[in-house]
């Protein structure tokens, strides 16, 4: 049995899954435990709760991983996460996690976007940084956009709270740019759009379905402090 944690990184992850795949929310902390406790013996974590909640937790990783359980993350809080724990045996998939691992990456906001409940299929309102700079990489290297204007746009992507980043207001945010080539540059960025989040996640849920289920053993020895208990 495999456990996939998602969301707004892949709303439609049922369509990919494999039969052997349960699709559950965004993490939480005690979520991976749980999983555990009915039997995972893979778990994937694309997505993670935080905001109003406490986050998916470290230990419950190193739990599931001193178990044997193989534990797989990518894309939004599974590639902070991976980043954080690969050297304890977690797998990270896709561009995001390499670029947190090797801390091209280091700001946790940089994966957060807004998005509708799970009873409206996560639909994303704003866009994450991460997605922004794929989109950025690819206008520039096809001749779309010049050095100077992805710089900008990353900039000022960057300067924006997460729940208000959207193509307008990142352009909208360069005064740099001339209100003609703005509005431009805005048809530009939604029809090259690179959703780098949901490109790991699809890499994830690929490296799931063909990973083995024979438990690994752990090159660590858990430790149980005050803050563990044994279910």
């Amino acid at each position: 049995m495999k456990f996939v944690f998602v969301g707004p990184s892949l709303p439609d992850a049922r369509r990919f899954v494999a039969d052997d795949m349960i699709v559950a929310p965004p993490a939480m902390q005690g979520d991976v435990r749980r999983a555990i406790d009915k039997g995972a013996q893979a778990i994937g974590v694309i997505d993670g709760a935080f905001e109003y909640v406490a986050p998916v937790w470290h230990k419950e990783i190193l739990y599931a991983l001193s178990k044997g359980v193989a534990v797989f993350g990518a894309a939004s809080m599974g590639a902070l996460r991976a980043a954080e724990c690969h050297a304890f045996g977690m797998i990270g998939v896709g561009e995001i996690f390499k670029g947190y691992a090797n801390e091209t990456l280091i700001d946790d906001a940089d994966v957060a976007l807004l998005h509708g409940p799970q009873e409206l299929g996560f639909v994303a309102i704003t866009v994450p940084m991460v997605n922004v700079d794929a989109t950025v990489a690819r206008c520039c290297a096809h001749g779309l956009i010049s050095e100077q204007e992805a710089q900008r746009l990353k900039d000022s992507g960057r300067s924006l709270f997460f729940k208000g980043r959207n193509w307008n207001a990142i352009v909208a945010n360069c005064r740099e740019i001339m209100s003609a080539r703005a509005d431009e540059l805005a048809r530009i960025l939604a029809h090259h759009y690179v959703d780098q989040k949901r490109a790991d996640a699809l890499a994830m849920i690929d490296a799931m379905r063909k990973s083995a289920m024979d438990p690994s053993p752990a090159s660590f020895e858990f430790h149980r402090t005050s803050l563990w208990r044994d279910g």
